[in-house]
């Protein structure tokens, strides 16, 4: 539960320049059209002025732009919505599960007295657990996992064998570590041989894995997911790729196996990156896009078609079955259109 603070209170503790009556007590953030007594609220761009004049928020949070703009009770930041997201965890605090082994979990392996382990858990022989790990009820850790100092694991996640986790990560419900990769070689008949997958699953410091996010060992070399990488809900990291550090990914997209994306990297939902090609640093991926080739350049990309009516669709879908006879006709056409105005040339 949200605690009451007063403005000189947060700004010591977060920064920023406190103006108005600093004693304002703020227990929780809202919604600037909707705070009330006791809330604060935050503008950061200077278009949002108007919401300043109707706002009934105890406070506000402002960029330097709009310093002078609301005269209550306010804290001006260079970044608000920077300012807004360090005030949410000041003000609501993850509450930690009591230390110490639920005498239901199974622990085969050494574990920190600071150390948080909840109900049904198995720790597999050999895993090296850091000081003040948490790991909630019904999560599955085999064998000579490494999880680092700080990291919070949420009920049912489970980490495979020799999977390596940093410090101060957060994986949510339902995340897999390190599973098998998509191996596998054809027989004569048809049928198919499995590869085993012998490579490891390696999170660097302070990454975030959403719930039933899964991260698939490398088949011969390691996938990596470098320090800062976020990650959503509902996405598949395959085989011997590599996250690049402060990447982030929205829900259901996906890499295909020995794959890339450099640092600052930021991939919509539901966009796709094929297999065995890389993307640069600083690249945007826009939502529903697929990367079918290697992005050596900074910048946006997309290649989603927006949605239209089903008329429509149809109409265009014959069209684009046509391009490659269209285009042909249009080779033929420059051709003829060439030889003519060589004919003409050479009679003057």
């Amino acid at each position: 539960m949200a605690g009451s603070h007063s403005l000189y209170d947060i700004v010591e503790a977060l920064g920023g320049e406190c103006r108005g009556d600093g004693a304002t007590q703020i227990r929780q953030v809202a919604p600037l059209d909707r705070a009330g007594e006791g809330e604060i609220g935050f503008v950061a761009h200077a278009k949002y002025r108007k919401s300043l004049e109707t706002t009934k928020a105890a406070a506000v949070i402002v960029p330097p732009a709009l310093a002078d703009a609301f005269d209550g009770a306010r804290i001006v930041a260079a970044d608000p919505y920077l300012y807004f997201a360090r005030l949410v965890q000041f003000l609501n605090p993850v509450e930690r599960p009591a230390v110490g082994i639920h005498p239901t979990a199974v622990v085969l392996c050494e574990v920190p007295p600071s150390a948080s382990i909840g109900p049904l858990v198995f720790l597999g022989d050999g895993c090296v657990i850091g000081d003040d790990v948490i790991i909630e009820a019904g999560c599955v850790i085999e064998g000579d996992v490494t999880i680092g100092a700080g990291t919070h694991l949420h009920p049912r996640v489970t980490i495979y064998r020799d999977s390596i986790v940093g410090r101060n990560c957060v994986l949510h419900a339902g995340a897999v570590i390190g599973s098998d990769g998509f191996g596998f070689a054809r027989r004569k008949d048809g049928s198919w041989e499995k590869i085993p997958q012998i490579g490891r699953a390696i999170l660097g410091d302070d990454v975030e894995v959403g719930a039933n996010t899964t991260i698939d060992r490398g088949a011969l070399d390691d996938t990596v997911i470098e320090r800062g990488v976020k990650l959503d809900n509902l996405i598949q990291i395959a085989h011997n790729c590599r996250v690049g550090e402060n990447s982030a990914m929205a829900a259901f997209a996906g890499m295909a196996g020995s794959s890339s994306v450099g640092r600052r990297v930021m991939v919509g939902g539901q966009a796709g990156i094929m297999g065995h090609v890389s993307v640069a640093d600083d690249v945007v991926v826009s939502a529903r896009s697929f990367i079918s080739k290697s992005v050596s350049e900074r910048g946006v990309y997309t290649s989603a078609i927006p949605a239209q009516s089903h008329h429509d669709w149809m109409r265009n879908a014959v069209h684009l079955k046509n391009l490659d006879a269209l285009a042909e006709r249009v080779r033929t056409l420059e051709k003829k259109i060439n030889e003519l105005n060589s004919e003409l040339e050479s009679k003057e």
